[in-house]
């Protein structure tokens, strides 16, 4: 059986979600807006390195961006979630048919 292609965008959901720096910018970022200057706050890495993970959300379209002057910035884009949980949805679809199928034909067997 051939591995189904996963579509690009839910590739880049996934690659940036798959970050623990990148998830706790979500995080913060899902009480409210906040700079990248603000972001890089909690974190023991260089204001670049916190823009660069930025920019992996903003090509997810987890993160939308906005620059003002100097300063950028960054609020939640739910796109990107939708196509993550889209992806997931189907795949449960697909797991609860197998598993209603794999129930009728075990309660076909049923000696009762």
């Amino acid at each position: 059986m051939q591995a189904q292609q996963a579509m690009p965008d839910v590739d880049l959901v996934f690659h940036a979600l798959g970050d623990p720096t990148r998830r706790a910018i979500l995080e913060r970022l899902s009480r409210r807006p906040a700079t990248v200057s603000d972001l890089a706050v909690p974190f023991d890495m260089s204001l670049a390195a916190i823009g660069q993970h930025v920019q992996v959300l903003e090509r997810s379209r987890l993160v939308r961006t906005e620059k003002v002057g100097r300063t950028r910035t960054c609020q939640i884009d739910p796109e990107g979630l939708s196509l993550a949980r889209q992806w997931i949805e189907e795949r449960k679809r697909v797991w609860e048919d197998r598993f209603d199928r794999l129930a009728e034909f075990l309660d076909e067997d049923d000696p009762e």
